[in-house]
């Protein structure tokens, strides 16, 4: 009885033991599996992560815009003036130098006076005699010595002789050129002692205190720009600097081969560092909105119609957007984002509508807590 009994109790031992050690076994295997799952997890994740596409963004805001066009022209003086000699002679002392500023009727080139003084004493003895032989004749006619007739051809002559006087006389002035309007000697052509002739260009005179610079813009702006518009421009030989102006006239009449109108823009006393010639850059504001929804540029797609893609948790999506005025790198956004949104702004050739994203410069922080968080979820529901 004995015997049997301490060979069940071995038997019962040797039992519990193999039952102990199939436990640890099987907890063994399933803890081997839950470590397994959660590495491949991980690596999912990580593959996840690295499919992930950087971007970089940029945040929808609010700030004045302006509507305005923009054109490019040269530079012109307002006046200009080719100085000729309107006599001919010996030039015996030149005033001026190239870009000199003179006033109008300012004295430019002195030229040999001799012939024309001759010419105007000569005009004036034959005007003296005559105007003697009128009055004479007028004394006489009353006592019948001399006709009517013979007093009316003295008073011919004597008109006759005073308008050539006169014509001496300014034949005279002519000697001394002066400039016609007010400016700069934009050039000489002439030096001391050379001969000029009659109607000879010898000066060119340009009045810089106004410039301005002319549009030929398309007929459809033809309702928006008008006279008194401020006026942006932008010089290649100044850069750096910006000049303001206004529209100073808008031709009304469009151009039926090209279909555009004139639009000339001023710009004065404001703008002395601008010369004749230069090359500028222009833009004609002619609205504004202080408060408007704006994105950069480099956000808008360019297939298609105008949209942009929003980020939101990660992921892009496309959404179509109603845009209004452009001014510089902002482009206005009128219907489909609100203030605050993420928009794309570089990387956007590789997405698509719901590519997972990762945004250049986010902090690395809220990665790594968005990672723990997740994995903590993972390790509840294990």
């Amino acid at each position: 009885m004995s015997r049997i009994s301490f060979t069940l109790g071995r038997t019962g031992v040797c039992a519990a033991a193999l039952l102990f050690s199939t436990t640890l076994l099987m907890a063994g295997c399933k803890s081997g599996d839950a470590n397994e799952q959660a590495a491949k997890e991980g690596d999912k994740k990580e593959e996840k992560a690295a499919d992930a596409v950087p971007v970089e963004v940029a945040k929808a805001s609010r700030r004045a815009v302006a509507a305005s066009y923009t054109g490019t022209a040269a530079l012109e003086p307002r006046a200009e003036s080719q100085v000729v000699a309107k006599t001919s002679g010996v030039a015996l002392q030149v005033l001026v130098e190239e870009g000199q500023k003179v006033h109008a009727g300012q004295p430019l080139v002195r030229l040999d006076p001799d012939r024309a003084r001759l010419t105007l004493a000569q005009t004036e003895a034959e005007m003296r005699k005559l105007e003697n032989n009128y009055q004479r004749a007028t004394r006489l006619v009353d006592k019948q010595l001399v006709s009517a007739a013979e007093v009316d051809q003295l008073k011919f002559d004597v008109e006759n002789a005073r308008a050539q006087y006169r014509m001496a006389a300014l034949e005279l002035s002519y000697t001394t050129v002066v400039a016609p309007i007010s400016g700069v000697i934009a050039s000489r052509s002439i030096k001391d002692g050379n001969f000029v002739q009659i109607n000879t260009p010898i000066f060119r005179i340009v009045d810089d205190s106004k410039l301005e610079a002319t549009l030929n813009v398309p007929e459809r702006e033809l309702a928006t720009l008008k006279a008194g518009q401020p006026v942006t421009l932008l010089a290649d030989a100044l850069p750096g600097k910006r000049f303001t102006g206004k529209v100073d006239r808008v031709a009304p009449v469009v151009d039926s081969g090209s279909g555009t109108f004139r639009v000339i823009c001023a710009f004065g006393d404001e703008a002395e560092a601008l010369q004749p010639g230069m090359f500028g850059r222009i833009r004609i504001d002619y609205d504004q909105r202080a408060d408007a929804l704006v994105v950069p540029r480099l956000a808008l797609l360019e297939d298609g119609d105008p949209a942009v893609f929003r980020v939101r948790e990660g992921k892009v999506a496309r959404v179509p957007v109603k845009l209004g005025y452009a001014e510089g790198q902002w482009v206005e956004v009128r219907e489909g984002l609100k203030e605050g949104d993420q928009v794309v702004t570089a990387g956007k050739v590789a997405l698509r509508d719901g590519t997972q994203v990762q945004v250049i410069g986010e902090p690395q922080a809220k990665v790594e807590a968005a990672t723990a968080i997740a994995q903590g979820d993972e390790g509840k529901r294990s």
